[in-house]
């Protein structure tokens, strides 16, 4: 007689072959490919240094535990970019309870204000860590950026995060760097898991009648936390940011990743709260997304964008060249770099 094990056995096996063989039905968002920016002629050596830069960071924490090396890298990006000079004051602030800092460039409006999301893959990163995109935002802006240390896994819950992004903005709307003062005009920008956060935020603002902002940029954005794209594979030899992290998940057969997702976040990898793709892209405001050829989110984002058009929202994907995850973030080191706020900025005149 059968056993019950092996009947389960052979149901979780079924269940698996199912997962990895069907078709992703989110493939038919794959085009049109978004525009194309080729990489700049002069940029060979500083994307030499930058590499340079990033492979003895990545060195220098791999061989530490798991936990040793999360808390080394938090360090290291907070330290990362301290010989670039920035122009913009900083001045930390609670904002409705979370940790924040005012990035504020010289003849910024207080008026105009930017919530800013720090990537980091949810576990490391900060404000610190991110002032040279905070900072460059306020200038070609003219806005007053708040950007914002929300909880970090894993000593928060998945939802802490999103719950500080939602507090902050409501917090912003009301209050400048002068004190309880309405924003005459609202902005959100983030990168990575920063816009992953960013394109929940919207969401959630449209689902509760909440005031959108005038319009969001999203820089290389987690948009899927399936993490099942055809670029996680196709680029992972060419990412060299994200590629150790990458090629770690990528040894977890699917069936299980997606199990292990579930359990450790608390949401299944289709709930649009973690996986803004999976929800209703309509009724958004204008959304810029900017991604690299050469990166494993290259198609996060290019599916978000195309999925958002389908729907009536207006969303705008540009692609780069041969450069890494959130090269924004090495301005004004990279061309491409310089290229990429230069569009940010048309964009966000275009809406405010």
């Amino acid at each position: 007689m059968i056993s019950l094990v092996s009947i389960v056995l052979a149901a979780i096996g079924i269940f698996c072959a199912y997962l990895l063989l069907r078709p992703d039905p989110l493939a038919r968002y794959d085009l049109p490919e978004g525009q194309l920016f080729p990489s700049s002629a002069n940029s060979s050596d500083a994307l030499k240094h930058v590499s340079s830069k990033i492979s003895a960071a990545h060195n220098k924490n791999s061989g530490l535990g798991l936990k040793q090396r999360m808390y080394a890298i938090r360090e290291s990006m907070d330290s990362f970019f301290d010989d670039v000079p920035i122009a913009s004051a900083i001045t930390p602030v609670d904002a409705a309870g979370v940790a924040a800092e005012w990035v504020v460039a010289p003849g910024a409006d207080s008026s105009r204000r930017l919530l800013y999301i720090h990537g980091g893959a949810f576990y490391v990163g900060s404000a610190k860590s991110h002032r040279v995109i905070t900072s460059k935002f306020s200038e070609i802006t003219g806005c007053a950026v708040l950007a914002i240390d929300y909880r970090l896994m894993p000593e928060n819950s998945r939802m802490a995060g999103v719950e500080d992004c939602r507090s902050a903005y409501d917090w912003l709307i009301d209050n400048g760097p002068q004190g309880e003062t309405q924003a005459s005009t609202v902005f959100v920008a983030g990168d990575s898991a920063g816009g992953n956060l960013t394109l929940s935020l919207l969401a959630w603002l449209r689902d509760t009648g909440g005031r959108l902002p005038n319009a969001a940029v999203a820089l290389s954005p987690v948009t899927d936390a399936r993490m099942c794209s055809p670029s996680i594979k196709r680029n992972l030899d060419t990412d060299i940011i994200l590629k150790p992290v990458a090629k770690g998940l990528g040894r977890i057969p699917r069936p299980l990743l997606v199990a292990s997702k579930w359990l450790f976040t608390g949401h299944s990898p289709k709930d649009p709260v973690v996986s803004p793709l999976h929800g209703d892209l309509k009724g958004l405001p204008p959304i810029l997304i900017q991604v690299s050829d050469s990166e494993v989110l290259l198609d996060d984002g290019r599916r978000y964008v195309n999925k958002a058009v389908a729907a009536g929202s207006n969303a705008l994907l540009q692609r780069w060249e041969h450069v890494p995850h959130v090269w924004q973030i090495f301005y004004p080191q990279l061309p491409e770099a310089v290229d990429a706020f230069d569009q940010i900025e048309a964009f966000c005149k275009c809406y405010g």
